[in-house]
């Protein structure tokens, strides 16, 4: 398999996630005081019930103590929820660096992986990466042996609608379907140029199925496989057409 010939000149952002990252440590901070701000109203609420005393119902201060109490426990799960999306954009920063930090394609593509089984909690799934020389996709991972015909080949001639219609736009597919397995084709692409896909077939028993976040996670997912795909490529054929200019030169030298 040849190497890209393509030059990323404006490659993908890659303080995104950290930027991401940023904007949702802010929200959570904010979260973090509503609930100290609930907490401490609730406070007062009891102390002004308890004050009542035996002097008979104090309907005002318990109707407060009340909404209160509910706008707190609302609070508390909205700090949950983004506790947890805290928690996946760090892990993703910490993923997409990992895809940045090597140009070997082997290493990138084992990166990838990675992030598809321990962030994304994918079971089984394919990633496929163009062949300069035909424009096809070879199979370069199938993981955990899925039982999809074309995921056991090496090559994939197409067949699937959600992988040739992810592969031919761009486009984040979501299924399954009639006619696709796949529940989620995330196409790698970055200059309008598609370099491949990964292909998620099965999700881990403990993700029942993807949830709104996991939209972005893609996304992001797709736009940084791409970018340190592509490099890992330019880098190689870089580095081969030096290792033999340094032969040339040498055998020059000798003769």
């Amino acid at each position: 398999m040849t190497d890209s010939h393509l030059l990323v000149d404006a490659p993908f952002d890659g303080k995104a996630p950290a930027r991401a990252g940023r904007d949702a440590l802010a929200t959570l901070r904010r979260a973090q005081q509503l609930v100290s701000d609930a907490q401490a109203a609730i406070e007062e609420a009891s102390r002004v019930v308890g004050q009542g005393g035996s002097a008979g119902p104090t309907g005002g201060a318990e109707a407060r103590l009340v909404v209160a109490e509910s706008e707190r426990q609302e609070l508390a799960s909205r700090l949950a929820e983004v506790e947890h999306q805290v928690g996946r954009l760090m892990t993703l920063y910490v993923a997409t660096y990992q895809l940045h930090a090597t140009l070997d394609p082997v290493e990138v593509q084992s990166t990838i992986a990675e992030i598809a089984l321990n962030l994304i909690g994918a079971e089984q799934f394919v990633l496929l990466l163009m062949d300069e020389e035909d424009k096809g996709y070879e199979v370069r991972l199938a993981h955990s042996e899925p039982d999809t015909s074309w995921a056991q080949a090496a090559r994939y001639t197409g067949g699937d609608p959600l992988v040739d219609a992810a592969l031919a736009d761009g486009g984040l597919r979501f299924g399954p379907t009639e006619q696709s397995p796949a529940l989620a084709v995330v196409p790698l692409r970055v200059q309008d140029v598609t370099v491949g896909a990964l292909v998620i077939l099965k999700l881990l028993a403990h993700k029942p199925a993807f949830v709104k976040e996991d939209h972005d996670l893609l996304d992001l997912l797709g736009a940084h496989a791409a970018s340190a795909v592509f490099a890992s490529r330019v880098y190689s054929k870089t580095a081969r057409k030096l290792r033999t200019l340094e032969s040339l030169i040498r055998l020059v030298n000798k003769g």
